[in-house]
């Protein structure tokens, strides 16, 4: 049994990030205790100076370190949040830091970085995932003797984050039935656990990660901290191969569930929060409230906290974003398009086979000699998905079904 976290280290750790934090509100969500029928509050760590609660852990790790530590300058490796958290608490104590984060983090996050940072920060872009650049990052420490600040494998770090539930329980104005918790390497989930355990026993504590990046969920199932052989990094503030030794062994003893969802209904999440709450969220930020959905018959009437993680949305992101969100809703659909290769052979797919409120999106065509039909890519959006099979029976009538690909992986990720 790994024990929690001392309440006295919390609550220390408590004064050193307040040096560089204010405490983000706790406010009830009426669009979403409206849909649910329950009291949904939503903490707001999108509202952080490096929009994340990863300020938290990274400030109060760097903060205690001595003065020869603080001289010989310290590493992360990061997806984006925490490199902002490192990179501020260096720029703070006017200590370098070298960050490692993989090549494909959101270009906003990495200019975020270099933004908090400033001269006291080099940045370097190594690796497909964040356990590549972590690797990478490990070495360093390994030629150079810096001390590294762990993104949540750390206690001090962890006891950073869980200030955060401290503050929770501080604003609640009534006893918390529910709060949901994104997993990534879990130092989030571990401080939450560490807190609300001791001082609000009562809560049920529920964990939720993206379907393509179930590293804790794979651990759990497996009693045993296993490695992902793959992840889909869209989700990039979650998506970690092999969950941290803390994380796992808290969440053993004491999380109540853990749910996966879908990449597609987090980005309906970001959508809706944005064009009807005028709330900003990244992929990670929007899983908590994603996970309303699993819970929906045992909240009514329950108070539940979502914890609201991050904010660093890159906007050049949004068309996929919107694109998953069609998906997962099933109303954005791509075919392989038998085409007669004959003079008004379009008009007639546009007069017969698509419906009043059907729209192409997508459109790839090359012309073949010497066959009697041509294949397309087709894109199609409906505006409700009963409206998929009466096209796609119009299109095997008239003979200009080929194939459907939403449903074909190894050839999809080509389009998306």
């Amino acid at each position: 049994m790994r024990p929690l976290l001392d309440l006295s280290i919390i609550k220390d750790a408590a004064k050193r990030v307040g040096e560089a934090t204010a405490p983000t509100p706790l406010t009830l969500h009426e669009r979403l205790s409206a849909i649910y029928d329950a009291n949904v509050f939503v903490k707001r760590e999108d509202l952080q100076a490096v929009r994340s609660f990863k300020i938290r852990g990274a400030f109060n790790k760097i903060s205690m370190l001595d003065s020869e530590d603080r001289g010989n300058g310290v590493v992360c490796s990061s997806a984006g949040n925490h490199a902002q958290g490192v990179a501020y608490a260096c720029s703070y104590h006017k200590i370098h830091g070298t960050i490692f984060m993989p090549s494909p983090t959101p270009q906003q996050k990495v200019s975020q970085v270099a933004m908090f940072g400033g001269d006291n920060v080099t940045i370097k872009l190594i690796g497909d995932t964040y356990d590549d650049c972590f690797d990478a990052a490990q070495a360093f420490v390994r030629e150079t003797g810096k001390t590294f600040i762990h993104p949540f494998d750390d206690e001090n770090v962890i006891a950073g984050q869980a200030t955060m539930a401290l503050e929770i329980l501080e604003q609640s104005t009534s006893s918390i039935d529910y709060i949901i918790v994104p997993i990534g390497g879990g130092g989030l989930i571990s401080g939450i656990i560490s807190v609300f355990k001791q001082l609000s026993p009562q809560t049920k504590i529920i964990g939720v990660e993206p379907k393509g990046a179930p590293s804790m969920y794979n651990s759990l199932k497996q009693n045993s901290r296993v490695t992902l052989d793959s992840l889909d990094v869209f989700v990039d503030g979650a998506a970690v191969k092999t969950i941290g030794e803390i994380g796992f062994d808290y969440c053993v003893q004491h999380l109540e569930e853990l749910f996966l969802v879908d990449e597609g209904e987090i980005c309906q999440n970001i959508l809706d929060m944005y064009t009807r709450d005028a709330i900003v969220v990244e992929p990670a930020g929007a899983m908590s409230v994603t996970a309303l959905s699993k819970i929906s018959a045992e909240i009514k009437g329950k108070t539940v906290v979502c914890l609201i993680c991050g904010g660093n949305n890159d906007i050049t992101r949004m068309a996929e974003i919107k694109e998953r969100a069609l998906l997962f809703n099933n109303l954005k659909h791509y075919f392989i398009i038998r085409f007669p290769q004959r003079a008004g052979a379009l008009k007639e797919f546009v007069q017969d086979i698509l419906g009043p409120t059907d729209d192409i999106t997508f459109f790839e065509y090359s012309k073949k000699s010497a066959r009697e039909k041509g294949p397309a890519i087709v894109g199609i959006q409906i505006k409700s998905k009963d409206d998929f099979n009466p096209l796609l029976n119009r299109m095997k009538e008239k003979g200009f079904f080929g194939d459907y690909l939403n449903d074909k992986p190894d050839l999809f990720q080509f389009l998306i």
